[in-house]
């Protein structure tokens, strides 16, 4: 099979698991806190034989690496809490579509701190997404199937989410050349840690479905996922992984539909769209004005 075709196949399967994370999370029954500390556990089984078996685990890391890992793992960590969570306040949906505006914090991350510039195409890009946001914010929570009792906690938590996944990309960076799946196998087990003394350990799940729910969050959205993922890395030129993350918030939006019934509003729908087409936008640096042709 050429390489492209089985990278635009993988990258495909993983934009899609991960579009099916907030089902799991709901099935699970669990706190945010809960689902994110199991998720990290069986997480963690996942990847110690995933690394095992490609001879990742004797790779040497510096105490430097192994600190802004660390350091990265606090955030996704947080990340996936103020996720989850905004899946219970604001829809599966909604929050989604408010966490792709995660390109744009990174790009505010590069000029503050890597001395990147931001062209005015960028920010063109940046002010659609904030329209596309308040559309989102300013649709009344009652007009639509919402599952929260606070529609604007919920798109204040995806955006803290968004901002700890930045945070987590900017610390990646600085492991360039480290295996991937070795850098998240120190992040869950950085969250197990964290974790554990706030786990619900007196009110375990008592249903197979529960427990289903949390070992496929551990082994499919985290271990089976991250192989996905990064074997479609490796195989595909950047701007294609970058077309193929904009199936994440497609399925998300369908799932919450096809699931719970969560129908987006109009003004939520535009909103969503439009935060999606502007991160496509500077991903892919699209013009906002069409340039004339020179003679």
């Amino acid at each position: 099979m050429d390489q492209t075709l089985r990278g635009s196949a993988e990258m495909t399967a993983a934009m899609t698991i991960l579009g099916t994370i907030g089902l799991f999370v709901v099935l699970s029954g669990q706190s945010a806190i809960d689902v994110v500390f199991w998720r990290c556990a069986f997480g963690a089984a996942a990847l110690l034989v995933i690394c095992g078996a490609q001879g990742l685990l004797k790779n040497t890391l510096t105490w430097k690496q192994l600190a802004i890992a660390g350091i990265g793992g606090i955030a996704i960590v947080a990340n996936w809490a103020m996720l989850f969570s905004a899946y219970r306040e604001a829809t599966i949906g909604v929050a989604t579509a408010v966490y792709n505006t995660q390109p744009f914090i990174l790009v505010g991350f590069g000029v503050l701190f890597l001395g990147e510039r931001v062209t005015a195409k960028k920010l063109g890009w940046l002010a659609i997404a904030f329209v596309g946001v308040l559309l989102i914010i300013r649709t009344e929570p009652g007009s639509a199937d919402t599952s929260g009792a606070n529609y604007i906690l919920g798109i204040a938590l995806a955006l803290s989410a968004a901002f700890f996944w930045a945070v987590a990309a900017l610390l990646t960076k600085k492991l360039a050349g480290t295996p991937p799946q070795l850098i998240a196998l120190i992040q869950v087990c950085v969250g197990i840690l964290m974790l554990a003394p706030f786990v619900s350990w007196n009110a375990l799940p008592d249903t197979p479905v529960s427990w289903g729910a949390l070992i496929t969050l551990g082994v499919v959205h985290t271990g089976i996922m991250y192989i996905l993922m990064y074997g479609a890395v490796q195989k595909l030129p950047t701007y294609l992984q970058g077309a193929f993350s904009f199936i994440y918030p497609v399925v998300a939006i369908f799932v919450d539909y096809a699931a719970f019934g969560h129908r987006l509003h109009p003004l939520q729908l535009i909103g969503a769209a439009t935060i999606i087409l502007a991160a496509m936008g500077m991903t892919f640096g699209w013009s906002l004005i069409r340039q004339k042709a020179t003679a």
